[in-house]
């Protein structure tokens, strides 16, 4: 399984961007998958992910209403359309795959074992 996210740059506070990972080597029906973002000093966290079934989704606290995770399993693309971003938001972002059986309740705590590179998101005040 191969990842390739991009889509990053800097933007102004309030500004949109789209975050787009191509995943290849796999059929992305049956896999789960996952935007994650670090932050310098921070640890690692979930921020938006899609789980295999339908209407699985799980955003967090902080992104709710401004974040959208997306996925194309025709193109086996996976989107994170991100609007009125913070100057919170500044981190570097990962996608992740993962086509294990998880029944959980929140499907960023799956403990994915795809993962591709970053690409870094600048929010300016």
């Amino acid at each position: 399984v191969q990842l390739q996210a991009s889509g990053g740059g800097l933007v102004q506070a309030g500004g949109s961007l789209r975050l787009s990972c191509a995943v290849s080597g796999v059929t992305l029906d049956y896999y789960h998958v996952g935007w994650f973002r670090q932050a310098p000093g921070k640890e690692r966290e979930g921020v938006a992910c899609s789980g295999s079934v339908e209407g699985n989704t799980y955003y967090a606290d902080s992104v709710k209403g401004r974040f959208t995770v997306s996925r194309d399993n025709v193109k086996n693309m996976v989107y994170l359309q991100m609007n009125s971003l913070k100057p919170e938001d500044t981190a570097v972002y990962y996608c992740a795959a993962d086509g294990r059986v998880y029944s959980g309740p929140n499907v960023c705590q799956f403990d994915y074992e795809n993962w591709g590179q970053g690409t870094q998101v600048t929010v300016s005040s």
